[in-house]
């Protein structure tokens, strides 16, 4: 089993940005947390790297079910979407694939969360590639 799920969009990247944030509203999740790793690269060490943002993805009765199955999990929380960009014209959206959060942690009480997890994280990733790139 990998560690992400993902797809490649024919968009730009800041397109692509823009309707990821969308479709994890439309799979229920909120985006808590937002960090532009380029932007904090170069301003910290001086690295230019490709535009790439890193969405904390958060469903609020996930995470609390989560939790209660593993105190520990709030490590693995809120689930992260990279959108990073390929080029001028394509884009790669990848998430950690819930699933692997009942592998780490030999927890089968987090597979059914991780379930809903997953099929909503891969609706989001689906509905990116399957349809045209607007907001």
């Amino acid at each position: 089993m990998g560690h992400t799920i993902s797809t490649t969009v024919d968009h730009g990247f800041a397109e692509t940005l823009e309707a990821t944030r969308s479709r994890l509203a439309d799979a229920g999740f909120g985006v808590l947390t937002e960090i532009d790793l380029a932007a904090t690269l170069k301003a910290r060490i001086g690295a230019d790297i490709a535009p790439q943002v890193i969405l904390g993805a958060c469903r609020p009765p996930l995470a609390l079910a989560a939790l209660e199955a593993e105190p520990t999990i709030g490590v693995f929380l809120p689930c992260n979407v990279v959108v990073r960009a390929v080029d001028a014209d394509h884009t790669l959206v990848e998430a950690m694939d819930p699933e692997a959060m009942v592998e780490l942690t030999g927890n089968e009480g987090l597979a059914e969360v991780a379930a809903d997890a997953r099929k909503r994280l891969s609706a989001a990733l689906e509905a990116l590639s399957a349809e045209a790139v607007s907001p």
